[in-house]
């Protein structure tokens, strides 16, 4: 099973490690700090050695990384993995944010059904099945967001199962949040963000979180 270093250090932008798998053109590394698309955020681009990851697939505990197939890697060879640390750090700051602004969704709408979230580069979604509009409510949830963003605090982000690899992140405002994502070290990095309402369909709702 991959080491995930982006857990331990999400800052990370270089890491040298070894192939561990080679599978035709999907290998998986002993070590990686490449994020693999989950729970809606989208996976990192880079290369590993000299080949750009095409795609990044988790599967169960374990992470493939499709290359191309005129690949000369080899099990036991010693790689270097470079990320797009621009794109990874905006996609950390959208995350965050999208995490707080759906906290506070369930503090005023406690029966809300979360059925999606994408967390890209651009910017953040998350869409509930609701049948109200939510139009009055942005501009409060929108001030509520970032009054906790510019609280600057610092956000606890840790295992509570390491051997299921089950994880969490805490701040004051909530109680441990269950979430496998890369996140900011403190909510002050977020920045300050814009929230706008759309309706994707009947009886849905959409929140979308730009930077």
């Amino acid at each position: 099973m991959t080491i995930k270093v982006f857990w331990q250090d999400p800052y990370l932008s270089e890491l040298n490690t070894t192939i561990k798998s080679v599978h035709g053109n999907r290998v998986t590394l002993a070590e990686t700090i490449f994020y693999a698309f989950s729970g809606g955020q989208e996976s990192d681009s880079g290369t590993i050695g000299d080949y750009p990851v095409l795609k990044a697939e988790k599967e169960d505990r374990e992470i493939y990384y499709i290359i191309s197939s005129d690949h000369t890697l080899k099990i036991g060879d010693v790689v270097k993995i470079t990320i797009d640390w621009d794109r990874r750090y905006k996609l950390m700051r959208l995350h965050f944010a999208a995490e707080i602004v759906l906290e506070l969704v369930y503090q005023k709408f406690p029966e809300i059904k979360k059925v999606g979230a994408h967390i890209s580069q651009d910017k953040a979604r998350i869409d509930f099945e609701w049948s109200e509009n939510i139009t009055s409510f942005i501009q409060s949830l929108a001030q509520e967001t970032q009054n906790i963003i510019d609280s600057n605090q610092k956000i606890i982000s840790a295992y509570s199962d390491e051997s299921s690899e089950q994880r969490y992140w805490k701040i004051n405002e909530f109680s441990e949040v269950d979430c496998g994502g890369t996140h900011v070290r403190n909510t002050g990095e977020i920045g300050a963000i814009k929230l706008k309402r759309t309706n994707p369909g009947k009886g849905k709702e959409r929140i979308e979180i730009f930077l």
